[in-house]
């Protein structure tokens, strides 16, 4: 087959990563919403945490577990409290997967001399995991302000302190400038590095050994030693929990810098004061020695949980999609 242009290429990897992540953000936007309160909480999450004795416990905690929160959450907002900031997340992850995508397909493209899909597959890991890093700083850069209303937005119950993006975006412009839109930037690109080159190296690595299984268990029978919609699916759901697992400090201390300064109803904790971190090593000293090692793994389970199914659904419906795209050309 002819491999498509070079501007097709690209339309169609922007597509296929846009639909993707729309697809992923709303099926996964209630464990997304649990997760962003339990890491925006300053006290503790875990009914444990409230019998330590070393903790500086200030108030009672608004959310205590999975079960708990998705409860309250119910009873207090409705169905639509679980996809609160679905909007702004939408508008943040689609362009974020379509950069992700499509600088990620340029990136193996020039280091294989191919654009096809199917000949990106023997890349060496180095450079499945250079690439899948690259790629996610530059789609972070390209959708952050869309993230950080989404965190604000995903972050209030009820009743609200922003009725919509417009009044949280005025008030983050006359709090902190319009640099205050880019908040919290630092550790999400440090973040991004290890998280997105583990994704799409481990995605990959899981993708050759699917392959090579499926040689040895099939070629000698069909000589079809293709990857299944099921085998993406698990490569994903594995590659999406390791990254998680190793960067989700990071993603703690991205939140607080997020929310810093703003206004939060008292019903749902301390807020976090302005200014209150002055770096990012200073945000990790002081969520540690104030909340512990729980502090900089709040909303570890549900992210973990959504890890899982968010990165399966992304790349399955990336590679549907780009392939049914691929089809029509």
């Amino acid at each position: 087959m002819e491999e498509p242009s070079q501007v097709k290429r690209a339309i169609i990897d922007s597509s296929a990563g846009a639909i993707s992540g729309g697809i992923s953000r709303t099926v996964t936007s209630p464990l997304d919403v649990i997760k962003i309160r339990f890491q925006v909480q300053l006290e503790p999450t875990s009914s444990w945490a409230l019998l330590r004795k070393d903790l500086v416990i200030t108030a009672p905690s608004k959310y205590t577990g999975m079960l708990q929160a998705s409860k309250d959450i119910l009873r207090e907002e409705g169905f639509k409290g679980f996809w609160r900031g679905n909007v702004p997340a939408l508008l943040m992850v689609m362009p974020y997967t379509a950069i992700q995508f499509t600088v990620l397909h340029k990136l193996k493209t020039l280091a294989s001399g191919s654009s096809k899909t199917e000949n990106h597959t023997n890349l060496s890991p180095y450079l499945s995991y250079v690439s899948g890093a690259l790629a996610g700083c530059a789609a972070t850069v390209g959708s952050y302000p869309f993230d950080l209303l989404r965190t604000i937005l995903a972050s209030q119950g009820e009743p609200k302190v922003y009725p919509n993006m417009r009044s949280a975006f005025m008030d983050i412009i006359q709090t902190r400038g319009f640099q205050g839109m880019y908040a919290g930037l630092s550790p999400t690109l440090v973040e991004i590095v290890p998280y997105a080159g583990l994704q799409f190296g481990t995605y990959d690595t899981f993708k050759r050994w699917a392959s090579a299984w499926n040689h040895n268990r099939y070629s000698h029978t069909t000589g079809d030693d293709s990857i299944s919609s099921f085998q993406l699916f698990l490569c994903g759901l594995a590659a999406g929990t390791c990254a998680k697992l190793v960067c989700h400090p990071l993603d703690v201390v991205k939140k607080r810098f997020q929310i810093e300064g703003l206004q939060r109803h008292p019903r749902y904790g301390a807020r976090v004061e302005h200014r209150a971190y002055s770096n990012m090593y200073d945000a990790v000293h002081r969520i540690f020695r104030a909340e512990g090692w729980a502090g900089l793994y709040k909303g570890i389970i549900p992210s973990t949980i959504k890890a899982a199914p968010a990165g399966a659904v992304t790349f399955v419906a990336y590679e549907l999609v780009s392939d049914w795209l691929e089809s029509l050309t």
